[in-house]
């Protein structure tokens, strides 16, 4: 079985999640059901097939939850000294191609939001980086060109301090 890297606050979260959807919503929504039942007539009752494609979703999601804690694999990046690239590192580079500079944090695919610069340790950015050191040159290629960079500065910045897609527990439930 692969591993996935991330956080404790990414393995919490989805421990969180899966708590409770098994422990609150699955209970709630599967009572809903039983009171739909017992309203009579099945096939015409909307609040019973409401309840059950309901639980259903909820079953699918802690399937998929259950899968990402088991492949998880808890890495503490604030432990590594980053003068290398690695998982959990902040890294400022430079396109020498365009003169522009860039800013991306490694953290693991669940944790990642490629639109505000957290890219997984699987992209082919990540993975062009990863191992390299300030003022150390890389080509990251594509598959109709290549790209051409230097490394500015690595540094850890907690990748949760910089996530603007956290999940909360509103987002948990099945509406």
């Amino acid at each position: 079985m692969n591993k996935e890297p991330m956080t404790i606050e990414g393995y919490d979260l989805l421990v969180e999640e899966f708590k409770f959807l098994l422990e609150v919503e699955k209970p709630k929504t599967a009572e809903e059901k039983l009171v739909a039942a017992a309203q009579g007539d099945r096939s015409e009752n909307a609040d019973y097939h409401a309840a059950k494609e309901k639980l259903r979703f909820i079953d699918r999601r802690l399937f998929l939850l259950n899968s990402m804690i088991e492949k998880s694999q808890i890495i503490d990046p604030s432990s590594f000294k980053h003068k290398k690239v690695s998982f959990g590192s902040t890294v400022n580079i430079l396109n020498l191609d365009t003169d522009e500079e860039e800013t991306y944090t490694l953290c693991g695919v669940l944790e990642s939001e490629p639109e505000n610069g957290l890219i997984s340790v699987h992209s082919p950015l990540a993975k062009s980086m990863i191992g390299k050191e300030v003022e150390d040159e890389f080509v990251l290629k594509l598959p109709k060109t290549k790209k051409e960079y230097e490394i500015l500065k690595i540094e850890y910045i907690n990748i949760f301090s910089l996530k603007k897609n956290i999940r909360k527990k509103i987002d948990f439930s099945f509406h």
